[in-house]
C-alpha cells in the first residue's frame, strides 16, 4: 500500500496514545470531512476468525452503539466485513447512502521496527495487499494498526498475533474516533465545521514510503 509523505504515525505503546490519536484524528477528519458529504461511513475490514486480523471487527464491535444520526458503522464481530463480501458491502454502501464519506480501517503487516503503530491519511485503503488479494480500493481516509511483521508466511503471522496489542490499538481508535465525532455533532447531526488553522502537535509524520508495510484482510 501506497503511503504519503503527509502520513500520521504513533505509537500505541507510548505515553497519551489516545491524545495523539486524537488530534491526529481531527486534524484528518476536519480538513476532509466537508459540506460536500452528507454520511459519515466508518468500514471495518477484518475478520474474527484471525487475531491478527480482528483490529476491524473490534473497532466496529466497539463503535456499533454510537448513538448519532447519518453516521453507521460497517463490520463488527457479529457481521465482519472481509475478503468475500467486501465488493457487495461497498455496493450495499453505495445503495444506501448519500455522499457518504468513509472512513476505512483495517490491520497490516509492516517492519519489525513499525509493529504497534497506528497510521492514518488522506486517501483509499487498499486491502489485501499483505496476504496477496486483489480487493478493491475504498474510502477517503484510511486508519491501520501495524499487527505484527511482514515479509514470510503472512497468515501464519496474523494467527500468531498477540491479542493484547491488537486490543490495545481498537480501544485508542474506537475511542479516539468516538470522542472527535461527538465534537462535530450538532442537534443530533454530524455537521462539517468551519476550516480550522493548521494543526501543531505532538505527531509523528513518515518519512519516505515505508515499502513493505501491507494492510491485510
Amino acid at each position: 500500500m501506497e503511503r504519503k509523505h503527509d502520513e500520521i504515525s504513533m505509537d500505541v505503546n507510548q505515553a497519551h496514545a489516545l491524545t495523539l490519536f486524537s488530534r491526529g484524528f481531527e486534524k484528518l477528519f476536519s480538513q476532509l470531512f466537508t459540506e460536500k458529504f452528507d454520511d459519515v461511513v466508518i468500514l471495518c475490514i477484518g475478520t474474527d476468525r484471525s487475531t491478527g486480523d480482528c483490529l476491524g471487527p473490534l473497532v466496529g464491535h466497539k463503535l456499533k452503539l454510537i448513538p448519532y444520526n447519518r453516521i453507521t458503522i460497517y463490520g463488527t464481530l457479529d457481521h465482519p466485513v472481509h475478503a468475500k463480501n467486501l465488493t457487495n458491502v461497498i455496493q450495499e454502501i453505495e445503495g444506501n447512502h448519500s455522499k457518504p464519506f468513509i472512513i476505512a480501517i483495517d490491520a497490516c503487516l509492516g517492519k519489525t521496527e513499525r509493529v504497534g503503530k497506528i497510521c492514518m491519511g488522506d486517501g483509499p485503503l487498499r486491502p489485501g495487499a499483505g496476504v496477496n488479494k486483489s480487493l478493491p480500493e475504498v474510502g477517503h481516509m484510511y486508519i491501520i494498526g501495524v499487527v505484527n511483521m511482514s515479509g514470510f508466511m503472512e497468515y501464519l503471522v496474523l494467527q500468531n498475533t498477540r491479542l493484547n496489542l491488537v486490543m490495545r490499538m481498537a480501544d485508542t481508535i474506537s475511542s479516539g474516533i468516538h470522542f472527535i465525532i461527538w465534537k462535530f455533532i450538532k442537534d443530533g447531526n454530524i455537521k462539517a465545521l468551519p476550516k480550522q488553522k493548521p494543526f501543531i502537535g505532538v505527531l509523528t509524520k513518515l518519512e519516505g514510503n515505508n515499502e513493505g508495510e501491507l494492510s491485510v484482510t
